[in-house]
């Protein structure tokens, strides 16, 4: 089978919850053997790192890019907010990757078309006239979801009124533009379900990300340890961090007073690298992830806005660490609260559960091993790729 990938940023390297999804789409159809091309969106903010992509996977995918100028600007913004566009999806169309996308339907033939969530939607009519090719949409969450969400959430009130506009318009286009495609590729069956309700007709599945097998780190872990990793470029992260410090982490320091939070990810506020809480170190972006979740016992994920499926959750339950988070954050993973992760929607409940991770040693490692079993079985590379290709399978025969 050949499949064309269209990403809205670079796969590679997979440095955020995103590009580790759209990675592991790309590892997993080559492990089965089948041929894949890449071609990606690069931004200002999601560049393409040439000396970060082994030559073997160039070779694999011919991955090229093109680069779409995604900067905000005020003139067509404020066209886009008088038309009723949604400037999220416009800002995306570009003549180059235009182009660039013909050039490549016209040089190769490809059973399937596989375009990395909704902003890419625009190129779908291209698609059509150049190739035969499925068209799969893989939708990584529920876009307008997540921005009405933070509307509800920001305080200023002209950014209120402007960010509702933007999920509206979202929200919008993706009601018109949903059956545009021969499949629908949700992360999470609640996603799937939402997808149904807002009148998609076209066959949907629901597949999560997958994820190769990690080494269970059972010592050398720093006691009473909490973290958090993440993109902090992503608003919900960024308002969950906010609820985190403002809400959550007073009662854990008082509850709890010997445990320590790490914060760590991309794109750290400057306003939270020179913060100043007592217990509260943080540390930005890190070198080895792995090697940081490795270090801490405990992972705390507060979400109170969003879809799809938290991947750096995915990452530590694969690496037999205990998360507790929200019900938000806990969407799309086939999780039994207290045995494989745990459940708390308040300040007060986050305290009681980490409380009870930290005081007991032997309920906190039965946790985390029972983590790392379930995404074992059901989030492994090619349990998830064969699915999908068999989605793919069941497209084409059609």
């Amino acid at each position: 089978m050949k499949v064309l990938q269209l990403c809205n940023k670079p796969p590679y390297p997979p440095v955020d919850g995103g590009t580790m999804a759209m990675h592991s789409i790309t590892k997993g159809l080559l492990s089965e053997g089948c041929e894949v091309r890449v071609l990606t969106v690069e931004t200002d903010k999601h560049p393409v790192c040439t000396d970060k992509i082994p030559e073997e996977y160039r070779a694999a995918t011919h991955l090229e890019s093109v680069y779409i100028d995604l900067n905000v600007k005020v003139l067509p913004a404020s066209v886009a907010l008088l038309c009723g566009e949604s400037y999220n999806v416009k800002r995306y169309r570009s003549e180059v990757f235009a182009r660039k996308l013909k050039e490549i339907l016209q040089q190769e033939s490809f059973d399937v078309v596989h375009v990395e969530s909704i902003f890419l939607t625009p190129y779908v009519p291209l698609i059509r006239k150049y190739s035969d090719a499925k068209i799969i949409l893989r939708a990584h969450n529920v876009e307008h979801m997540i921005w009405k969400h933070v509307a509800l959430s920001t305080g200023n009130p002209f950014r209120k009124w402007y960010i509702k506009h933007l999920a509206l318009a979202l929200r919008a286009y993706e009601l018109e533009h949903i059956n545009d495609y021969d499949g629908v590729v949700s992360i999470t069956s609640n996603d799937a379900s939402t997808f149904r309700e807002l009148g998609c007709r076209r066959p949907i599945v629901s597949i999560p990300f997958a994820i190769e097998p990690q080494q269970i780190a059972t010592s050398h872990t720093e006691p009473a340890s909490l973290f958090h990793i993440g993109a902090m470029d992503w608003m919900p992260n960024r308002e969950s961090i906010d609820w985190l410090l403002k809400k959550v982490w007073p009662v854990i320091h008082r509850d709890v007073p010997q445990a320590r939070l790490y914060l760590a990810g991309r794109k750290m506020p400057h306003s939270l690298m020179h913060t100043k809480i007592e217990g509260v170190e943080v540390v930005g972006e890190v070198k080895d992830a792995n090697r940081f979740i490795s270090d801490k016992q405990i992972n705390v994920v507060p979400l109170l806005s969003g879809s799809g499926i938290r991947v750096k959750i995915i990452e530590a339950m694969a690496m037999g660490k205990a998360v507790v988070t929200t019900s938000v954050g806990a969407r799309g993973i086939e999780y039994t609260d207290g045995v494989n992760i745990l459940i708390a929607n308040t300040p007060e409940e986050f305290a009681c559960q980490i409380k009870k991770l930290v005081e007991d040693q032997d309920y906190r490692t039965q946790v985390g091993m029972s983590a790392a079993k379930l995404i074992a079985e059901q989030y492994n590379l090619k349990y998830v790729t064969d699915r999908l290709i068999q989605f793919y399978k069941e497209r084409l025969e059609q």
